[in-house]
């Protein structure tokens, strides 16, 4: 017989719905608060209802849970300290993007082994949320599957829509429908237009196909999410964090009806991918702000407990323990460094 169904399918393995797992793994009631809470302070900052400056920093993806609490641990510490100044939140990336091939993250690889236990995936990131929110620092994530958010967007505080995504109209449609503030990238090329249309679309009434929390195909209709602001991330033709570039940036948004409000990342093309040059792009995006332009709402950095990267060898044994096995990050003391001078400088 002919077959003309899942020619290319190799198996299904069935996963809890959302709501089971949700029930499995719950919130608590001062969890719920402090996320409501932490929301709200970031999306004031959005709208520059609040001075403070919004700094999203941390691990470029969590690949050893164990690592990644450490770090917690030491960054609450610290964003305790600048907390009148600073709204520190924590990234805490499960979801990787590949150009081709590679590790996609502690959810579809849990084992770092190829093995893809997305089941257990989501339960670790879903303790890892927790933990972190337990410490009282704030949560930020790159939302890349779209049905990802079923299983996790209860724990996040913040998101972002990445470079490779901004203009897709699937990840349009689902940040329209998110919870929490989020910012969408510039493309990959550097140009502003995929993230400006994005944060149009995101922002109005939006209809697709999703799950519902019991896991049941339908249709969602959205409200659009007002939240929704533009990331610089370099391209490339090079870095995009200097004030001409945040000019533009604004122009465009204010041509698009949008508040005049960037987000610039430290890491990726606005540093050549190199953790060496991260804390003078940093810098640079510190003196503007601390030089009044407001526009400058926060910046991101991506930091570890120790510098640079490695490459995966299969599992967690072998590796060096605190250092990322995607981009490369800046130290932990590097990192404290450039807190405590943002704090003086604001």
């Amino acid at each position: 017989m002919t077959k003309v169904s899942d020619v290319n399918i190799s198996s299904y393995e069935p996963l809890p719905s959302p709501e089971e797992l949700c029930a499995a793994i719950p919130k608590t009631e001062a969890q719920k608060e402090f996320i409501s809470s932490a929301r709200q302070e970031i999306s004031d900052c959005v709208h520059g209802k609040s001075d403070k400056f919004l700094l999203i920093v941390g691990p470029c993806s969590i690949h050893d849970p164990v690592a990644g609490l450490e770090y917690g641990n030491k960054l609450a510490a610290l964003a305790e300290e600048v907390k009148d100044k600073i709204v520190v939140v924590m990234r805490v990336y499960f979801e990787k993007p590949r150009t081709t091939v590679g590790w996609k993250g502690l959810i579809m690889d849990p084992d770092l082994d190829d093995t893809n236990k997305i089941g257990e995936g989501l339960v670790k990131a879903r303790t890892f949320l927790r933990e972190i929110i337990d410490l009282g620092l704030p949560t930020a994530t790159e939302l890349l599957d779209p049905i990802t958010p079923q299983y996790i967007a209860d724990l996040i505080c913040w998101s972002a829509i990445g470079a490779r995504t901004s203009e897709s109209q699937t990840h349009r449609q689902m940040a329209s429908g998110l919870s929490m503030p989020l910012g969408f990238k510039n493309a990959t090329s550097g140009a502003l237009s995929a993230a400006t249309n994005g944060i149009l679309a995101a922002g109005q009434q939006q209809t697709f196909l999703s799950v519902t929390p019991n896991g049941r195909a339908s249709a969602v209709t959205t409200a659009g999410n007002p939240d929704c602001h533009l990331i610089l991330r370099g391209g490339e033709k090079g870095p995009n964090h200097t004030a001409e570039y945040v000019d533009a940036t604004a122009a465009a948004l204010a041509k698009g009806g949008r508040p005049e409000c960037v987000m610039i990342d430290a890491s990726h093309a606005n540093c050549g991918k190199c953790d060496g040059q991260m804390p003078a792009t940093y810098r640079e995006i510190l003196s503007q702000r601390a030089g009044g332009d407001k526009r400058v709402i926060g910046a991101m950095l991506e930091s570890n407990l120790v510098a640079g990267n490695q490459n995966l060898v299969k599992g967690l044994e072998g590796l060096t323990y605190g250092q990322s096995i995607t981009d490369k990050c800046i130290d932990w003391d590097t990192t404290v460094d450039l807190i405590k001078e943002t704090y003086a400088a604001l």
